[in-house]
């Protein structure tokens, strides 16, 4: 059965478990999700089950906003409260003072990842390096924060939301808002997904494949049996000849395609949209 919704996975278990219960819901064997979620944090998965699960790099699931608590204080090597070694008691700061640092994250932001995060070292996830106590070095990555706000500050707890590009690393802006404010250790003790681009929880209901691409329509002028037989098709069928990527709409499949170098190639045959 092919499948495409949005699932919301509660904080306490791995994304991939998650994902087990939901095959065993809708005895589905063969599902995937983008966007991993630590354990520990809850929110929005995008689900594909069925041949679905190859349209996920042509969904609009960008920007992703979420809602975070950062700990001040509480010394954590994983930046949440999965690994805390110690908390230390703070004077209560300005709450002008916190938004500001809050705040002054919003732009572009060149920073580390976490140790302990799901990138690749020679091939090896650095959380499996870090839990093995091996030393390693990750190259800073850059993002893009579109707006970030102060919800709440009871102290020690920073509660902010926060909109971002693909790749964010949540857990390290609450650290910088730490470091910021003076602080020298800060941790997450609670982070949801709120949404992954136009993506929000609506109770696991399928979604309208046509209306979740983030690429062009294009049309095609020539015989329709070409499509359903997999024949390459000439690029003076189509509407728009520019290279890039494009969709189809063949009534009640789609299929995408890749114009390059005045060629025509099917990315993906017809997949059924329901």
């Amino acid at each position: 059965m092919n499948r495409l919704f949005v699932a919301y996975k509660p904080s306490g278990i791995t994304s991939n478990f998650f994902l087990t219960k939901l095959k065993r819901k809708y005895k589905n064997k063969k599902a995937g999700f983008t966007g991993t979620l630590d354990p520990f944090a809850k929110g929005v998965l995008i689900i594909g089950m069925g041949s679905h699960t190859k349209l996920f790099r042509f969904l609009d699931k960008t920007p992703k906003k979420y809602r975070a608590t950062l700990w001040l204080g509480a010394n954590s090597d994983s930046l949440d409260t999965e690994m805390i070694e110690h908390v230390e008691i703070l004077p209560e700061l300005e709450k002008a003072e916190v938004q500001k640092a809050v705040q002054s994250l919003e732009g572009t932001l060149e920073y580390e990842p976490p140790i302990f995060s799901a990138k690749r070292i020679n091939g090896q996830r650095a959380y499996d390096l870090a839990r093995a106590g091996k030393e390693f070095t990750l190259n800073k990555v850059n993002s893009k924060i579109y707006d970030i706000q102060l919800l709440h500050y009871m102290h020690p707890f920073v509660t902010f939301e926060a909109t971002v590009s693909e790749g964010t690393y949540i857990r390290s802006l609450g650290k910088i808002i730490a470091n910021k404010l003076g602080v020298s250790h800060g941790s997450l003790s609670a982070l949801e997904r709120l949404n992954e681009g136009k993506f929000v929880y609506e109770d696991e209901k399928v979604l309208d494949i046509k209306k979740s691409l983030n690429i062009p329509l294009n049309k095609y002028n020539g015989k329709q049996e070409n499509i359903d037989y997999g024949r390459v098709l000439a690029i003076e069928d189509l509407e728009i000849q520019e290279e890039g990527y494009y969709w189809l709409d063949n009534s009640d499949t789609i299929s995408i395609i890749n114009i390059q170098k005045n060629k025509v190639k099917y990315e993906l045959g017809r997949i059924y949209t329901c």
